[in-house]
């Protein structure tokens, strides 16, 4: 189990528009004993971070549909959560380090669930 030096498991606000790839990633993430959360877009998102404190992780797809893409929900969520980690995901754009908020790590779709489970356990570890 992955489990921060405070004794709680990291949770973890999936949130991508596609139901295969969401649940490929819930999935992959339960399965290592972390706490998945889920979100069809940015502004369901927010609603779930507005009533959470506990996320320690948001792991997003840049190209959703709603008000705002991932990029913008990023920035948003480094606003509110300077210490949330962030990891924002795209088979359509590439994002570049300029482009991206502080503590936000960037992967290309096809992604490797390995990788990005190691980069999770990363961010929400270095709080």
């Amino acid at each position: 189990m992955q489990i921060p030096t405070d004794g709680k498991p990291l949770v973890v606000l999936v949130v991508e528009d596609e139901f295969l790839i969401r649940l490929d990633a819930i999935d992959y993430l339960s399965g290592r004993d972390m706490v998945s959360l889920e979100a069809v877009n940015a502004d369901q998102a927010m609603e779930i971070l507005a009533g959470r404190r506990d996320i320690d992780v948001l792991f997003t797809d840049v190209n959703m549909p709603g008000t705002m893409d991932g990029l913008e929900l990023a920035k948003r969520v480094r606003e509110l959560s300077p210490l949330m980690g962030i990891i924002v995901t795209s088979g359509m754009v590439h994002a570049d380090s300029e482009g991206l908020p502080e503590r936000v790590e960037f992967f290309e779709k096809p992604y490797d669930l390995h990788r990005i489970g190691d980069c999770i356990r990363h961010l929400g570890h270095a709080i």
